[in-house]
């Protein structure tokens, strides 16, 4: 079964690497078939990001964008206002709660809020806020398993900002187990 999955924000929010980290774990990890894309805005940092996986159980994945997302994750108000329309019927909408306002377009999903930036600069650095994401990702759509994100977060970090990336990552998937009622 096709499962797209769609990351927005802007440059330096760690958009590309939250995809490669997914993608890596859903290949190497969870041993499915997965395609990685990325896409940058003319501007480097600041400027639009996006991400995107496809995970199948085929494996041959004939088309490796993402049409109609079955889960998004958006980080800035620029790739909400540009990509929400692209999330599927039904699907799930993830955004980060401080830095994105919704509108009427967000019913066509179930709509999940985090303070995912808010989180990070409580660990120490916005800049894993990216990984605060990909702990909420894993626990709300069961996706990837948490233990290959685990491995494909360490595989794919830095060391020296391995424990604050591990510390994001359990916080996001704590805060979706409370949101979710312990589920």
């Amino acid at each position: 079964m096709r499962r797209e999955i769609k990351f927005g924000g802007f440059g330096g929010q760690g958009i590309v690497l939250a995809g490669y980290i997914t993608g890596k774990a859903v290949a190497l990890y969870d041993g499915k078939h997965s395609v990685f894309t990325q896409l940058y805005g003319p501007e480097a940092r600041g400027g639009a990001s996006s991400s995107e996986v496809v995970i199948d159980d085929e494996k041959v994945i004939d088309y490796p964008y993402v049409t109609s997302a079955d889960v998004m994750v958006i980080m800035s108000q620029e790739a909400y206002d540009k990509y929400v329309e692209r999330v599927k019927e039904g699907g799930i909408l993830i955004v980060d709660e401080d830095l994105v306002k919704v509108d009427d377009r967000a019913r066509r999903a179930v709509l999940y809020r985090i303070p995912a930036t808010r989180m990070a600069e409580k660990l120490g650095n916005k800049i894993v806020a990216n990984i605060v994401m990909l702990g909420f990702f894993t626990a709300v759509t069961g996706l990837v398993s948490r233990e290959a994100m685990v491995k494909s977060i360490r595989d794919s970090v830095p060391e020296r900002f391995l424990d604050i990336n591990m510390k994001a990552f359990e916080e996001g998937y704590s805060y979706a187990r409370e949101v979710m009622g312990g589920a």
